[in-house]
């Protein structure tokens, strides 16, 4: 099966989350992905580069880090793979909220966590890995 394959390099900063949705939204509806699973993409991939610019480089003292945006696609799964040469963060070794804590008031609620839950749910398939220095978080979603 034929993949294609695109990719940016894209700041570190706050200010690339934009431009990374555009990118995003641009493939995903050259390859028919309506708008809602388009929208939950985007959603996913805002909060864990939220996280890896915030927690990863910033919170490090790193100012000059980079985000590679990979994207594969076939006629059947769209893959986005966001690379980082930040601190190691394997987002599924933290405690996700459980009902109990999504039912608390926001101001009672302990912080972290949601957007690693919003990542796992928005997508069909969200993993992580660490290889040779880089972190590695990979969405994947079906196009059929």
């Amino acid at each position: 099966m034929d993949t294609t394959t695109e990719f940016r390099k894209f700041s570190a900063n706050l200010d690339s989350l934009e431009p990374i949705r555009e990118f995003l939204t641009g493939l995903a509806n050259k390859l028919g992905l309506d708008k809602s699973r388009t929208y939950k993409l985007c959603l996913a991939v805002d909060e864990i580069a939220t996280n890896i610019i915030n927690y990863g480089y910033l919170k490090s003292g790193i100012t000059d880090g980079m985000i590679d945006v990979i994207v594969d696609s076939n006629k059947e799964l769209l893959t986005v793979t966001l690379e980082d040469t930040a601190i190691p963060f394997n987002p599924f070794e933290n405690k996700l909220p459980g009902e109990v804590d999504l039912a608390l008031p926001l101001e009672e609620r302990p912080i972290g966590g949601l957007g690693i839950m919003l990542a796992k749910e928005n997508v069909d398939e969200f993993r992580y890995e660490f290889e040779n220095g880089k972190n590695r978080n990979i969405f994947c979603v079906n196009l059929k």
